[in-house]
């Protein structure tokens, strides 16, 4: 990464080099990716354990010969260095010879210079000999010779391959491996972002809207007052957070392939390129201990473990399973709400649990539709990653409205036993919220109709005007009727 984080190429004087032949490196420079951790990741996410496991008997070669046997690399969606791309270009275009000269295994390699069609030799690891760093240098100062050869590259391994080059092209170079490079430096490369403010995105920290629901519970238990209710909901909400940032950060990592075919995911940072895989992972597991810490400390571990359980195999298997990716979804959401019941100590009455259960699963039904609707208008007419293709709009929307309607019909009920408790002044005030409910599902599934939904429901009904409005009706309706006012 450039120690600026600013996107710029600077060119150098080159004459006295530009006859060499330019040998440029795959993972990290040519492509802002490590093909091999994408195997291994491939492997994971397809849920080829076993795969895994025997990809890593015997040494580096052969363990790369075997992943690119197992998880085939589709150079197509790889996310490449546009600008180093077309300074390939425009050097071909001049008469330079090009080599790719890589530590990946040759059949990445090759598939790569076949698809790009800018090489005129690949020199690879094969099953036997990994060329990485001395190797590397080794293999290119035998075809080359010492001072033969351009070589770029981007990373500390390349420190001993520069020292053998005649100059070197400089690629989201570190200022301090940059400052070690001893030979001429005939360009330099620096286009990825900064770091932080990548990592905090593939974070998600918008969807952390969805954990508010934690707080639920003290809303629905009339605590607004009880100090300790809100420490413990401000508890769990952390933990969620926490947990829900480093599923996003391994469903990506998981998820590459889905994404880069994915019109709007393809621009998330894993997938892009502008993050690197080692600080995902490194990353979403410092989240989810950070999850464990904060749920053991709000008494409700057990039910963030429940939580992080469901959401990988969401990310690992279910989310490909028609209809059960949508009531996982609703599950995980009402799971939410039960985490901040047991944290707040007002834990949720069997009522609210059916009526999130359904207004849950019509919430997950919307997202799907919406995804359906967004695919059928591209040429590839199936959501990647996903069980559904256009011909189930439909049906969905069939489900997802009857899902709606039968959440009113349980909030009714709910009403009526709230009613008959005599904790208010004024019952008969309470059944104004269920149409009030019912017009915000129903408007939500109109705008999904529409093509305004895009893809995440809660999302939207975040940012939607009207249903802050139809939200402040009904915290209204509920405290006119708790307090009987107007009824006097």
């Amino acid at each position: 990464m450039s120690d600026t984080g600013a996107a710029h190429t600077l060119a150098l004087p080159q004459s006295a080099h530009a006859d060499l032949p330019l040998c440029v490196d795959l993972d990290g420079t040519l492509v802002r990716t490590d093909t091999l951790v994408e195997g291994l990741l491939a492997l994971a996410g397809g849920m080829r354990f076993g795969t895994l496991l025997g990809a890593f008997a015997g040494g580096r070669a052969a363990l790369k010969a075997r992943v690119a046997a197992a998880a085939p690399t589709d150079p197509a969606l790889l996310p490449y260095n546009e600008a180093l791309l077309d300074y390939l270009r425009d050097q071909r275009a001049a008469g330079r010879r090009i080599v790719l000269a890589t530590a990946a295994n040759e059949a990445v390699a090759h598939r790569v210079a076949e698809h790009l069609g800018l090489f005129d030799e690949v020199i690879a690891s094969s099953a036997t000999r990994n060329l990485k760093g001395a190797a590397k240098a080794a293999a290119l100062v035998e075809r080359f010779g010492r001072g033969g050869f351009v070589y770029a590259g981007d990373a500390r391994a390349d420190l001993g391959v520069w020292e053998w080059a005649g100059a070197a092209v400089l690629v989201e170079t570190s200022a301090g491996v940059a400052a070690r490079v001893r030979v001429p430096v005939e360009r330099r490369i620096a286009t990825r972002p900064h770091l932080a403010p990548t990592l905090l995105r593939a974070m998600r920290p918008h969807q952390w809207v969805k954990n508010m629901l934690v707080f639920v519970p003290i809303l629905t238990s009339y605590a607004l007052l009880d100090l300790g209710s809100w420490w413990g909901g401000l508890q769990a909400f952390a933990a969620f957070c926490a947990a829900a940032s480093g599923i996003y950060l391994v469903n990506d990592l998981l998820d590459l392939a889905a994404d880069r075919a994915h019109s709007a995911k393809r621009h998330r940072p894993f997938a892009s390129g502008a993050a690197p895989l080692g600080w995902g992972i490194g990353l979403g597991a410092a989240l989810l201990a950070l999850a464990a810490l904060l749920s053991w400390q709000a008494g409700i571990l057990l039910v963030v473990a429940i939580y992080a359980g469901a959401s990988m195999a969401y990310s690992l298997s279910l989310k490909r399973q028609p209809l059960v990716d949508v009531f996982t979804l609703a599950g995980l959401f009402t799971i939410r709400m039960f985490g901040g019941g047991e944290a707040t100590g007002h834990s949720l009455s069997l009522w609210l649990l059916a009526f999130s259960i359904f207004l849950f699963l019509s919430l997950a039904l919307v997202k799907r539709v919406a995804e359906l609707r967004e695919s059928a208008g591209r040429v590839r007419r199936t959501v990647a990653g996903r069980g559904y293709g256009p011909g189930d709009i439909e049906i969905l929307q069939t489900f997802g409205v009857c899902a709606s309607f039968a959440a009113s019909l349980v909030l009714a009920l709910y009403v009526q036993n709230e009613a008959a408790t005599g904790r208010f002044a004024a019952p008969g005030l309470l059944w104004g919220i269920v149409p009030l409910v019912l017009l915000w599902n129903c408007r939500m599934w109109l705008s999904t109709a529409r093509g305004y939904m895009h893809h995440d429901p809660i999302l939207y009904a975040a940012r939607d005007r009207v249903t802050w409005a139809i939200v402040l009706a009904v915290v209204a309706v509920m405290l006119a009727a708790r307090t009987g006012l107007g009824m006097k």
